[in-house]
Order: structure tokens, then C-alpha cells, then sequence
């Protein structure tokens, strides 16, 4: 009975967050079905398009694996990866909200002190993370049925869905144990699910394609990720559930050993202790601006790395471009007849679209000082804060040159780790400057998203956090997959992704860049116009 009572409880706190995530991803499965139907509805053109995949590695790297022509098949290895990339997020967010969260606010001890003890919270979540994974599974099976895709396979990659899901349902409650916040337990759950995304990406750019150039083997990496286990079932193709298994059984690791560190630990500490503070505090702590450098920097670094991630992707991926296109002579062939003499633009392509990621990278990395402001609000510290002379227009202000200084930084870290990467591996210096290009047209986009976020912030401060992650959700995948999956140009061109500046045979177009800044600027002067009438609201 009291375990009842706690998952209603967990039902009903999640009442507004999981909805929207399982629909979601249900609606996402659906509008690719029936996209990718409608755009590669030639089966010619599904062929040409693997054999162009298989000849750049970026596009093995953002979305798997091809294993033949067929529509459904194809459709698997155009979106599955995403699909599980969102069941990963909304699993690692669902378990550090009712763990590591709640302990935080000393909620879980307010249980604990119930006949409920320690241990039916944490069963309660996990049934709970289980339950909202299997109903992300029967969505996205259903939106492949709905979209005229096979039972069976639409059935197991809902299966592989869910499988990735309640994989990082339990990194996500393991990670908890560690961290000593929530805010720590979700970065640190996110990048591990950035790393399983990447690993799963490099294993697949550098696997083997077969003799017809058709389908690919995977490279070993590919198999260091619960991502990569499920997209070896193979839906349509081989429908084999097999390495399911070992999501499973990762995810049940995972959830013993949360169960025994549980015990072995008091109610609100954490396993990494932290570290001793200094009697006096340094003089950067004097402004408002160093405060908040001194409480997000670790949350940049974090970001940072990932951009660092991507910059080494782009500048190491642009030598294996050339290899492949040599190594195969279909793929050689087909890239000479749809570009015939344009080598270097297939370079150029590769490391614009993964500097992309390092541009969504900053964007979410500005957005979080956002957050931050929003969080120091709820909690009451910003309104001690605001007790001194610093005025809420400068505490804006202030938080809004940080986010201008962390997408910087974030896109600073991949152009310089894409540059050393080219150098590397034996690259020329024209390729390092386009790399800091590539790396500057992403600026715009993220000056959009931390405008806009400080103008929620300001207008309507209650929905700041899930209003601004879903508009991010929602441009990443308007803007970077709204031609795979069929979205209308003008509904795709909401997206401030689809304006930032690609090269071309005409050179690159830097109109849109500028539109996007002139936007940026329109919404932050409204945001610092506003918060001077606007009372802080905990």
C-alpha cells in the first residue's frame, strides 16, 4: 500500500514532464515515418543516399547505421538513434528529480522518517522510470504502425527504445549516489550520455561497409554503448532483440548497486565529499559578476568539453572522408556523380554539420546561466542578494555577458581541438580556419536562445526552465532534421539552426547570422526593459 501511495505520488509530480516527454517521442517516431516515406519514397534515391552516407563519416556519426534500402530499414537508421538519445534524457532527468533531488531539499528524509524508510522511495522510482520507458516504447511503435512502417519491426525498436531508456534510468540513479547535487547528477548524466552517443557514433563512422555498400558493421567502440546495443537489433532487417539483453542487464547492475550504496550512506550526503571552503573569500566574489563566474564555471567547463568533443570529431573525421571515398570504389563512384570534383566540399560538409552540435552545445551551456538566475530566485538566495545595493537590472546584466562568455568559451575549446586535430593528422592550415569559421557561425543561434531565455525569464519566470529546453528541443530538431523527416521549409525555418551559415559552391551566406543577432539584441533589451518591473517570485 505505501508503495502505491509513492508512485501516485511520483505520477503525480511528473504529471506536466512525462506527458510531454512520451508524446513527444511518440510524435517524433511518427512525423519520421511518415517524412522519410515522403522524401526517399524512391528506392534509387535511398540507395544513393546510404552510399553518400557511407562516404561521410559525419553522417554515420549522427545517425547510425544503414542496413539496406528498404523503407523501413531505412527509416531505423535515419531516426532511431534520436529516439533513444531522448529516452536516454528523459530517464537520467526522471531518476535525479525523485533521488538525488529530493534529497537535496530534504524531502527524502521527511520519508524516510515514514514507515516508508530509504529503501520503497527508491522502488518506487524505479518502477516508476520503468513504467514511463515502456510507454515511450508503445508510442513509438505505435507512431511506426501509424506511419506505415512493418509490425514486428516497428514493435522492436520500441523494445530497443524503451531498452536505452531504462539503461540510463539506472547510470541516472547510480550517478545520484555520487554526485553531491542535483544539478551535478544530471550534468554528469547527461555527458555520460553524450560519451555512449559519441562512441556509439565513432564505432559506426569507422566500421566496415559490406560488398554491395548497402549496410555496414559497426567498429569495436560501437559496442562500449547501450545506444549501440539496441541499434544492433537491427529493426525491419534482423529484428534481433539479443543484445537487448544487455541493457537489461546493465540497468540491473546499476539498480543493486544503488541499492547497496543506499544503505551505506546517510540521507542528503554523497559518496564524493566535498571539498574544504576557503577561510577567506578572493576578490572576484566582490561583483555580481563574479559570483556567478564562480558558480557556473564548473557547469562551462562541463559544456566545454563536449564542444572539445565535437571540435576533435570535425577535425579527425575531415582525413577519414578522403580514406573512405578511396577504400570503396561504389562510394567513390556514386560521390563523383553527384559532385563531380567537389572532394574538398564533402570536408567542408563533414565539419560544418558536427561544429552544428558544438553550436547546440553552447546554446544549452548560455542557457543554463539562465537557469541558474531562475534557481538562485526559487531558493531565496537572490533575494538576499538584491538586499545590497546591486540592483536587478545590473544581476541581469551580468548573467547575460556570462552566457555571451560561455558560448565563447564552449565554441572557443571545439574550433581550437578541431584545428589540433586537423594539424594531426596531417591536415592543411586552410582547414584550421574552417574550422574557427564554422565555429563563429554558430554564435548567432546561441545568442537567439540565451535572449530568449532571459526574456521567459523575465515575463513569465514559472515556466523559464521547461519553456526554454523545450524551444531548444524544438529547434534542434526543426532545424537539423526537418529536411530528413519532411517538415515544411517555412515550419523548419523557425528554428534559429537552420539560419546559422553553411558553405556552398557560391561561398557561405552570413545573411541569416546577422538576422539572428539582430534578434538576440531585440530580446535581450526587452528583457533588461522588463525586469525592472518585475518582482522576484520564489
Amino acid at each position: 500500500m505505501t508503495l502505491l501511495v509513492l508512485l501516485k505520488q511520483r505520477l503525480r509530480r511528473d504529471r506536466w514532464q512525462l506527458p510531454i516527454w512520451i508524446l513527444g517521442v511518440g510524435a517524433l517516431a511518427l512525423v519520421a515515418a511518415v517524412g522519410v516515406a515522403q522524401t526517399y519514397g524512391d528506392a534509387a534515391e535511398r540507395q544513393s543516399t546510404i552510399l553518400l552516407s557511407m562516404a561521410n563519416p559525419a553522417i554515420l556519426l549522427l545517425r547510425g547505421l544503414p542496413n539496406g534500402s528498404d523503407l523501413d530499414a531505412f527509416v531505423f537508421f535515419q531516426i532511431f538513434t534520436y529516439l533513444a538519445l531522448c529516452a536516454g534524457f528523459m530517464s537520467t532527468f526522471l531518476a535525479v528529480r525523485h533521488s538525488r533531488a529530493e534529497e537535496e531539499t530534504g524531502r527524502a528524509e521527511l520519508i524516510g522518517s515514514t514507515p516508508a524508510s530509504r529503501t520503497l522511495p527508491m522502488v518506487a522510482t524505479v518502477i516508476h522510470g520503468v513504467l514511463a520507458n515502456l510507454a515511450v516504447g508503445v508510442l513509438v511503435a505505435l507512431g511506426f504502425i501509424g506511419g506505415g512502417l512493418g509490425v514486428t519491426g516497428s514493435w522492436v525498436t520500441g523494445a530497443a527504445t524503451a531498452a536505452v531508456g531504462i539503461s540510463f534510468l539506472g547510470i541516472g540513479l547510480l550517478v545520484s549516489q555520487f554526485a553531491r547535487s542535483a544539478r551535478g547528477a544530471n550534468g554528469a548524466s547527461a555527458a555520460i550520455l553524450g560519451v555512449a552517443f559519441l562512441l556509439r557514433g565513432i564505432g559506426d563512422a569507422l566500421g566496415t561497409p559490406s560488398k554491395d555498400a548497402q549496410s555496414m558493421t559497426s567498429a569495436w567502440p560501437s559496442w562500449l554503448s547501450p545506444i549501440s546495443w539496441a541499434q544492433h537489433t537491427a529493426a525491419f532487417s534482423q529484428n534481433d532483440l539479443t543484445p537487448l539483453l544487455l541493457n537489461l542487464a546493465l540497468a540491473v547492475v546499476c539498480v543493486v548497486v544503488v541499492f547497496t550504496l543506499q544503505t551505506q550512506r546517510d540521507s542528503g550526503a554523497s559518496l564524493l565529499a566535498g571539498r574544504s571552503a576557503r577561510p577567506d573569500a578572493p576578490a572576484s566574489l566582490s561583483g555580481s559578476f563574479g559570483l556567478a563566474w564562480r558558480l557556473q564555471w564548473p557547469v562551462i567547463v562541463g559544456w566545454s568539453l563536449g564542444g572539445v568533443a565535437c571540435g576533435l570529431l570535425a577535425g579527425g573525421l575531415s582525413k577519414v572522408v578522403a580514406q573512405l571515398t578511396t577504400a570503396n570504389p561504389i562510394i567513390a563512384q556514386t560521390l563523383q556523380a553527384l559532385s563531380p570534383g567537389q572532394k574538398d566540399s564533402l570536408t567542408s560538409t563533414t565539419l560544418w554539420a558536427l561544429f552544428g552540435f558544438a553550436g547546440v552545445l553552447a546554446a544549452a551551456c548560455a542557457m543554463q546561466t539562465v537557469v541558474r538566475m531562475r534557481q538562485e530566485e526559487t531558493t531565496g538566495t537572490a533575494e538576499t542578494l538584491l538586499a545590497t545595493p546591486l540592483s536587478r537590472l545590473r544581476w541581469l546584466i551580468d548573467y547575460l555577458w556570462l552566457g555571451v562568455v560561455a558560448i565563447a568559451i564552449v565554441l572557443l575549446a571545439a574550433a581550437v581541438a578541431s584545428g589540433l586535430a586537423v594539424l594531426g593528422s596531417g591536415g592543411h592550415w586552410s582547414t584550421v580556419g574552417e574550422s574557427f569559421q564554422a565555429a563563429a557561425g554558430q554564435i548567432p543561434a546561441a545568442l537567439v536562445y540565451l535572449a530568449v531565455m532571459a526574456l521567459i525569464f523575465v515575463l513569465v519566470p514559472a515556466i523559464t526552465v521547461p519553456l526554454g529546453w523545450s524551444l531548444l528541443a524544438i529547434g534542434l530538431v526543426l532545424g537539423m532534421f526537418g529536411s530528413l523527416i519532411g517538415i515544411p521549409d517555412w515550419l523548419k525555418n523557425v528554428s534559429p539552426f537552420a539560419h546559422t551559415p553553411t558553405p556552398s559552391v557560391d561561398g557561405t551566406d552570413w545573411s541569416g547570422a546577422i538576422l539572428m543577432v539582430g534578434v538576440a539584441i531585440v530580446a535581450g533589451i526587452l528583457s533588461v526593459a522588463f525586469v525592472r518591473r518585475r518582482e522576484l517570485r520564489t
